[in-house]
């Protein structure tokens, strides 16, 4: 009886990824996998076929000869003889299980194992690692732009100094845990899924405690106030993190140490508008000044400067201070600080004021024409 295609039996085609590969065969192999078809033949071998199948295609050379001479390919003196375990000679359920646990860490506890029960467990040798922290850390726009140290506290858990962390009255035994047997986890089963959970009882690590620490009661942790000093660097902006390695909670039972994360949160400013590494402020000048033109001193986070407006500057117009914004966080170019002007218009005039104003509308022929004559050209249309 000739043999099914590969490539039918886990339904892929020959361009097929290998993360693609390896999803249909898992569900495949999860539609056939004995535990899940009891006594039924015909399930059982279909289970063989694709993790043979899957065997061969997922190696780069065994599937060059595949689809070069198909079955001959593996049949014949030295050529992996096929059947039951596979192309390769491997078991069918060694491969389920290699797939089903890949990035379980060699331990067991992958999916294997919790779908069906598979794997020895054991108790937590490392313990558990600590939780991270998150700190929100509010500074002025003069500190992002300068960079600034600070000294922050906060409170945590960390290990108790009275039991060194372990969670037992110094002097008193740890023995291994009734209810997992050590083994850290309990089981629970679902028809054919079996399920695992950390034991309630020693919490996974597989020991109980005979005397509970009289300072921590058992935890290994005490809740301290923690002091640390920190560099911000220039260029924060809101939402940047900081990550301090090893200032989280501690961990128990001999596991790390989780990290703090400072978390920036950079107060609006009265004069500047930050966008991005520019920064960006209004000011108002002096109709004079914008008809004359001159010069302005103006302030940057970094100091004074000096700006140059032309004559019959108007307003609304926006100048640019070359590298007088943020620091690049990154270590690129420093942002600029764009300025925009509104020409202030006198609300009051005095007598003298009136008189030169008006002598100056009637010599520039204000009086017969008060707007300008390309808006009029503009307008005429509309008359």
């Amino acid at each position: 009886m000739a043999k099914e295609d590969f490539y039918a039996l886990l339904g892929v085609d020959k361009n097929v990824s290998a993360e693609d590969l390896k999803k249909a065969y898992r569900k495949k192999a999860i539609q056939y996998h004995p535990d899940k078809n009891a006594g039924n033949k015909e399930a059982e071998e279909m289970f063989k076929k694709v993790a043979e199948a899957y065997e061969i295609l997922q190696d780069p050379d065994k599937k060059a000869a595949y689809d070069r001479y198909g079955h001959a390919a593996f049949q014949g003196p030295g050529g992996g003889g096929g059947g039951a375990r596979g192309g390769g000679g491997h078991d069918p359920f060694d491969i389920f299980r290699d797939v089903f646990n890949q990035g379980g860490g060699g331990g067991g506890g992958g999916i294997f194992d919790e779908m069906f029960g598979g794997g020895g467990g054991g108790g937590r040798e490392n313990g558990a690692d600590g939780a991270d922290l998150r700190y929100d850390l509010e500074i002025s726009l003069e500190d992002a732009a300068r960079g600034i140290d600070k000294d922050i506290s906060f409170k945590k858990l960390c290990e108790c100094e009275h039991c060194d962390g372990s969670g037992a009255e110094p002097g008193s035994k740890k023995t291994t845990c009734p209810t997992c047997k050590g083994a850290g986890q309990i089981r629970r089963s679902g028809g054919i899924i079996v399920f695992t959970q950390t034991c309630p009882t020693c919490g996974g690590s597989g020991k109980k405690i005979e005397k509970a620490c009289t300072s921590c009661r058992g935890e290994g942790r005490t809740p301290k106030t923690s002091k640390i000093h920190l560099r911000i660097p220039a260029g924060v902006e809101t939402g940047s993190r900081l990550r301090s390695s090893g200032n989280g909670e501690s961990g128990t039972g001999g596991g790390s140490s989780g990290d703090l994360y400072v978390v920036i949160s950079v107060r609006d400013h009265e004069l500047f508008e930050r966008q991005g590494d520019d920064l960006f402020c209004e000011i108002p000048i002096k109709f004079t000044l914008a008809t004359m033109g001159g010069s302005i001193e103006l302030p940057t986070l970094f100091g004074k400067a000096t700006l140059k407006i032309p004559a019959a500057t108007q307003s609304g117009t926006t100048f640019r201070l070359r590298e007088k914004g943020m620091p690049n966080l990154r270590g690129g170019k420093q942002g600029d600080q764009l300025v925009k002007v509104q020409v202030e218009v006198p609300t009051v005039l005095n007598a003298e004021q009136r008189k030169l104003l008006e002598e100056f509308a009637k010599i520039s022929g204000d009086a017969s024409e008060p707007t300008s004559k390309g808006f009029f050209e503009k307008a005429k249309k509309f008359f």
